[in-house]
């Protein structure tokens, strides 16, 4: 087996540890092919958020091999952490192997079993894998696995074990490594990153105040964090910073109090409502992100009319929403009162539709701005301009095909807003 070819479902945590994958594999002889039919091993990165989720990775699982009779067929990720007696009932699957063992996959290939999957609440270490990947323009770090929370639509607590996190020098180590091999920006990703710390006495806000002072690296982003995880000190901090970028996402969920109760997340609307007025007031057009689940079991109309409400007069910048996905081993799937899909959908779509005007308004007020633009790697291949990444999460487009820029950081002002494409132009 040496050619294989990879797919990836799911998280930022899912994206790096596929990296991981996949250099833990070049560097032992094997060669990532891009197209199936030429591939001897066929891994899937799976994820299990969702019942939807599962069944999507069961088709491709099963599809691999209809495109390719000969391939192995090798799960790992969430679904395999999970569902690894199941799966393994299966002719289409080959191997399977769990969270922990995907950092080093070709030590488990080499071995004799066809699957190896620890239980991960065992776990009290974070697992330290180095990342040399430098095809992408930005990096990614996960610096933290795991979580402590028992939100009652979840079931990633059980996939991903409890909340570990990566010691400080292997974080300034791995930073300062990337931007010797040439980035500019690094975002910081896990699967609970709020919780960094806690399991060995430190706070997000010490890893910050590290980052600033050791690491060369020219920009950072934070990953998904909860309310409760942001406070003013951590915001002064991030004001006064000259690497942050002002780009945050906020693990809301809901905007009614009655739901969160139900979900088992422990803060309230309304100071979240405050906490975003906050961020706004303090930061120059600040991107602010938000995930919300629509039709969660128990919400009424009037309890869905409450959180349209509260996402229209709030201070979000886009909010990425989805129809409840009743999960198997999670409290709410017991829940009485499950909402129907059809009226999930609708209420998924009304929020989406909210989010578009929101976006538009916010990309709107950028436009005539100066930002700081990372510039791609590659151009974009439809248009074949010059594409990159404000600090404020904004991608843009620049006319121009000039490749001495790919990878540097410019001073762009934003121009136009049309057909859905922001454009930009080069500041002398």
């Amino acid at each position: 087996m040496k050619n294989f070819y990879i797919h990836t479902m799911g998280c930022k945590a899912n994206q790096f540890e596929s990296s991981v994958i996949e250099e833990n594999l070049v560097k032992n002889g094997f060669n990532k092919v891009t197209d199936i039919r030429e591939a001897d091993l066929y891994i899937l990165n799976s994820c299990s958020v969702t019942h939807k989720s599962d069944n999507e990775a069961l088709y491709m699982l099963r599809a691999a091999k209809h495109k390719n009779p000969n391939v192995k067929v090798l799960v790992t990720g969430c679904f395999a952490q999970l569902e690894k007696e199941n799966l393994l009932k299966y002719d289409f699957v080959d191997y399977v192997f769990g969270n922990d063992e995907k950092l080093h996959l070709y030590e488990a290939l080499s071995s004799d079993s066809k699957s190896d999957v620890k239980d991960l609440m065992t776990l009290d270490k974070f697992n330290e894998v180095e990342l040399f990947d430098t095809s992408k323009t930005r990096a990614s770090l996960k610096i933290q696995d795991g979580c402590d929370n028992r939100c009652a639509y979840c079931i990633i607590w059980k996939a991903r074990g409890k909340s570990r996190s990566a010691s400080v020098d292997f974080v300034i180590r791995q930073i300062n490594r990337f931007s010797q091999h040439g980035f500019k920006e690094v975002v910081l990703t896990g699967i609970h990153i709020g919780q960094w710390g806690k399991d060995i006495g430190l706070t997000m806000l010490d890893l910050l105040r590290e980052i600033e002072a050791k690491t060369t690296i020219q920009r950072y982003r934070l990953g998904s964090l909860n309310p409760t995880e942001i406070n003013d000190e951590l915001l002064d901090f991030l004001q006064n910073s000259k690497k942050f970028c002002p780009h945050f996402h906020l693990s809301l969920q809901s905007a009614n109090d009655k739901t969160l109760r139900s979900m088992n997340r422990f803060y309230k609307t309304e100071d979240y409502l405050k906490q975003i007025d906050d961020i706004n007031k303090r930061f120059d057009l600040p991107f602010l992100g938000s995930d919300i689940i629509a039709g969660f079991a128990g919400e009424t109309d009037e309890d869905f009319n409450t959180t349209v409400q509260n996402l229209t007069k709030s201070g979000l910048t886009r909010i990425h929403t989805f129809p409840y996905s009743m999960r198997a081993g999670t409290v709410g799937a017991q829940l009485p009162d499950q909402v129907a899909d059809d009226i999930k959908n609708k209420r998924a779509d009304i929020i989406k539709a909210i989010s578009r005007d929101k976006y538009d308004d916010f990309v709107n007020r950028n436009i005539g701005k100066t930002h700081e633009v990372l510039i791609e790697k590659h151009p974009d291949k439809h248009t074949g301009n010059l594409k990159g990444l404000t600090g404020n999460y904004l991608s843009v487009q620049i006319v121009s095909d000039r490749k001495d820029l790919f990878n540097t950081l410019c001073k762009v002002k934003i121009t136009e807003y049309k057909d859905g494409i922001i454009f930009a132009q080069l500041e002398q």
